[in-house]
């Protein structure tokens, strides 16, 4: 095998040689390699103008011109290089060290694209009002570790694959580390991918009420391992983002409306003609105190009563306006009754017993 100071004293003298064959070709391509790379530092100054146009960063615009800004040097000099490459009838140890070069050039440009490119549809997916805050910070640092470990790692395999090196064991090797990797630290990782999942699902954000399990309470902070929901009552619970999703989530923040629920007796001796008014009254009274009647009708006969059944629908999610309107709407209905004569009863029971001699012994006494 040759020795490398050999190798370059034939690789000196092949140059020359073809320096001085070849040299109106070279000067060609010498001037299209540099209209080449004139053309793509261009392309790259327009993808720094789309980067600093008024747009926000999840922008698909301002994400095209981050990719492009981040062509490297190497890379342009290395395409344009490639591009005329054979325009000369290069020699063969000379094309060989441009084509290795330009496949490292390509592979590590291909990877820093394809990390740029992963990050800005991240971001796209996160530009929201909703992800603001410390929790996408986080995550997006570690996601940024993660897409770059990733993004390398692949092109370092490609690149080993292209040069001719055996990566069938290597691969084998990081896979089954990988999964010791995950066995390892599967609690954290399932955390982990809980947290993103909260943040990219968005099933509740920061502020939103919310109750899961037999809890309830308004999210605080969510974390890349916990989330910390202060209690009505006032405590800090802090559970687990696993724990978490793997309940039933009831997002009291997002719903349109609160329904108050009303059951109203009323008494048994109430004339038929008012009782088929009551509906329309009821219905009447909430109107007038600005919410919604979804169901306003019989329900039952009570033990001590006619029960009727009042679902109110108050707009929005705000307890604030639901709580007095619900008392404004118990003092209007007291009054109307009273008005109407409609006596809500209270609950009673009538005991019978019996004389010595098995009579009866009415409760009241008896109209003659």
């Amino acid at each position: 095998m040759p020795d490398v100071s050999t190798q370059v004293r034939d690789l000196s003298s092949s140059t020359v040689a073809w320096f001085e064959a070849y040299w109106l070709q070279i000067i060609i391509a010498v001037a299209i390699a540099v209209a080449i790379v004139s053309a793509l530092y261009a392309l790259r100054r327009l993808g720094a103008r789309l980067c600093r146009e008024e747009r926000g960063r999840g922008d698909w615009l301002t994400i095209v011109g981050r990719v492009i800004t981040k062509t490297t040097n190497y890379f342009i000099i290395m395409v344009a290089i490639r591009a005329v490459d054979g325009y000369a009838q290069t020699p063969p140890m000379l094309d060989r060290m441009v084509t290795f070069f330009f496949t490292l050039a390509a592979v590590l440009q291909g990877a820093i694209w394809a990390r740029e490119f992963i990050l800005g549809a991240i971001e796209h997916k996160t530009s929201a009002e909703h992800f603001k805050g410390e929790a996408i910070i986080n995550a997006m640092g570690l996601i940024r570790l993660l897409v770059s470990a990733v993004v390398f790692a692949v092109a370092a395999v490609v690149l080993l694959d292209n040069i001719g090196v055996n990566v069938t064991g290597l691969v084998a090797g990081l896979g089954v580390g990988g999964i010791a990797i995950g066995l390892a630290a599967q609690g954290i990782f399932a955390d982990l991918f809980a947290a993103l999942a909260i943040i990219f699902d968005r099933p509740f954000s920061k502020g939103d009420q919310i109750s899961f399990g037999t809890s309830s309470g308004v999210i605080e902070a969510i974390g890349l391992k916990s989330t910390r929901i202060r209690a009505y009552t006032g405590e800090l619970r802090i559970i687990a983002n696993k724990n978490l999703l793997d309940m039933e989530i009831l997002n009291v923040s997002g719903r349109d409306h609160i329904r108050l629920p009303f059951t109203i007796g009323v008494a048994y001796e109430t004339p038929p003609e008012t009782l088929e008014r009551v509906p329309a009254i009821l219905r009447e009274l909430v109107e007038a105190e600005g919410g919604k009647a979804s169901r306003a009708g019989f329900e039952s006969f009570g033990a001590s009563s006619l029960d009727f059944a009042l679902l109110v629908d108050v707009p929005g999610n705000d307890w604030s306006v639901a709580h007095p309107l619900r008392d404004r709407l118990v003092a209007s209905i007291m009054r109307r009754f009273a008005q109407e004569g409609i006596s809500i009863p209270y609950p009673t029971q009538t005991t019978y017993t019996a004389a010595p001699d098995g009579t009866l012994i009415m409760p009241y006494a008896e109209k003659h």
